[in-house]
């Protein structure tokens, strides 16, 4: 277990309670699942020596989509696959949530959506009808262009899907951006609600197919008023999860503020940190931008508070009223490999 900081005036009980909570979150199987993608890593070598441009580098593992050059602003492409449990258990779920995650990912590199395709395998008919239907139907509502894709139906075939996305951004956000100094905001949206027991939660429930399109394009909107220099979709792996792999590629490390996240009235924290948020992002904001990014957000339902700090130490340190603790060490048990985690510290 790694030592927290700690200080002679600080209960002890407080100190253990925040190291349980590390040691709990870290454990996540989501977040250990992140380490399947180390196998892209290690083909990408360039990535660590410092040989690839920046230009190569959107294009290449480690952001929420890869971005080329295209004309005077970036295309855009992303892939999310569905656990075979959750698409065999609740096909419509599983449909919707394909599209909503590639749309949040598009979102994250301060784009716009603009077609999904879809691969999946069943061995029902029906539940393949129905896959499809929730997919056009969440397109319809996020105002993505449905085109098709590939449909495999066999007896003994296990369910599967797994949805591509194409988008477009003006001006690109990319955690490549990130560096110390910069200041990190969570957004989300507070007014949704929890998917029964599981650790989702959902905001589309009672906004208009508009509303919901609108609020997906905010992230594009921020990065076309340069608000914000990066940005993270919170999905799997929760909150923190998401932050490891924010800060990997440029091997940063960061000061998070516990208190200082926004969750729902009345919520409980680690919950809340283990959340997928149908609508949650990790932003990066240079300190000039952090008034006119507060501004843009008056009179909006949604939340965007400040959380602590990009450090150059390679370490994310937690901090609940002044009790801290090293959440992960980027540098030396890096998560993903991918980015310059090995640079000396």
């Amino acid at each position: 277990m790694r030592k927290a900081i700690r200080c002679e005036h600080w209960p002890l009980s407080a100190i253990s309670e925040l190291e349980s909570l590390c040691e709990e979150l870290r454990a996540l199987p989501e977040i250990q699942a992140k380490r399947a993608i180390r196998h892209a890593a290690k083909l990408l070598k360039t990535t660590n020596s410092g040989e690839a441009s920046l230009k190569d580098k959107y294009a290449m593992p480690g952001d929420d989509a890869a971005a080329f050059c295209c004309g005077d602003g970036y295309q855009l492409l992303a892939m999310e696959g569905m656990l075979p449990k959750f698409v065999d258990s609740d096909a419509r779920a599983a449909a919707w949530s394909s599209v909503m995650v590639n749309v949040s990912d598009i979102a994250a590199m301060g784009g716009r959506p603009t077609a999904i395709a879809n691969a999946f395998w069943h061995h029902s008919d029906e539940k393949s009808a129905e896959i499809v239907f929730h997919i056009k139907r969440a397109c319809d509502v996020f105002g993505v262009q449905f085109s098709g894709g590939h449909s495999s139906l066999g007896d003994n075939f296990t369910p599967n899907l797994a949805v591509a996305i194409t988008g477009y951004a003006k001006k690109l956000l990319s955690c490549h951006h990130v560096k110390p100094g910069q200041r990190l905001f969570v957004l989300s949206d507070l007014t949704g609600s929890w998917h029964g027991d599981l650790p989702y939660w959902g905001c589309v429930k009672g906004k208009t197919d508009e509303q919901i399109r609108q609020q997906w394009a905010i992230p594009a909107e921020l990065a076309e008023q340069e608000l914000v220099v990066a940005a993270k979709d919170i999905s799997n792996g929760g909150l923190l999860g998401t932050l490891i792999m924010m800060l990997e590629l440029n091997g940063c490390g960061s000061e998070v503020d516990l208190n200082a996240i926004p969750k729902p009235e009345g919520g409980d924290l680690i919950r809340w940190l283990k959340a997928f948020q149908s609508f949650g992002f990790i932003l990066a904001v240079d300190i000039e931008k952090i008034n006119p990014l507060l501004s843009y957000f008056q009179g909006s339902h949604l939340t965007c508070s400040p959380i602590g700090s990009i450090t150059d130490t390679g370490k994310i340190v937690v901090d609940s009223f002044g009790t801290r603790s090293n959440f992960w060490n980027i540098t030396s048990q890096p998560l993903t490999e991918l980015g310059v985690v090995n640079a000396s510290r």
